[in-house]
């Protein structure tokens, strides 16, 4: 049976989101949070050599396998922390993130990862929720931050996600913001777009 979360992340908006960032992949790329594997039939099999996907929960790697078995490219999946990848330096050309910032323990940490195991020109793709540009919403998300994370399995209303990859290292070239939908707006504002190595 699949997880709620399969469900909840695999709506119409978030695949639309996903089919906008994904093909845009290359190279060897690096997917942590992968999750279930949603992602796996949207890579370009003519851009992509290889998928490392990791993530810490085995019941989802289990799904992620089974979706690997149809993908059209090479799938490896481990299970494993973002803060702390069992990869070599420069060793990825692609950081794929869709919808696993919000609830990676410690961004910060797994950023670091991120710009150690990313080619110098390499690039890291996102799609993320998190903290609004409105500055009503953005209070609200902080005031409810604390009863929704642990509600959501550590899901992060408020994280400001462009700031944490300047501090990590990386600069943004390319960013749309929008809400996905209409509401509640404390859980749809987004980022989405390219960043690289610094």
């Amino acid at each position: 049976m699949r997880p709620a979360l399969d469900h909840v992340c695999a709506i119409g908006p978030v695949m639309r989101n996903r089919q906008r960032v994904v093909p845009r992949a290359r190279g060897v790329v690096l997917e942590p949070g992968i999750g279930t594997g949603l992602n796996l039939p949207l890579y370009d099999a003519g851009a992509v050599r290889h998928v490392i996907g990791i993530d810490p929960a085995a019941p989802f790697l289990d799904l992620a396998r089974q979706r690997a078995e149809q993908a059209r490219v090479s799938v490896e999946l481990v299970q494993g922390s973002a803060e702390a990848l069992p990869l070599q330096d420069n060793s990825v050309d692609t950081v794929l993130l869709t919808y696993t910032g919000c609830s990676i323990p410690d961004l910060d940490a797994a950023l670091a990862e991120f710009r150690r195991v990313l080619k110098p020109d390499g690039q890291l793709l996102f799609c993320e929720h998190g903290r609004a540009a409105q500055p009503r919403v953005a209070c609200f998300q902080d005031l409810v931050n604390p009863l929704w994370r642990p509600l959501a399995g550590g899901c992060n209303l408020n994280r400001d996600f462009p700031a944490h990859l300047n501090q990590a290292g990386f600069e943004v070239a390319d960013m749309d913001t929008f809400y996905l939908l209409p509401r509640p707006k404390s859980v749809t504002w987004h980022f989405l777009g390219v960043a690289r190595p610094r």
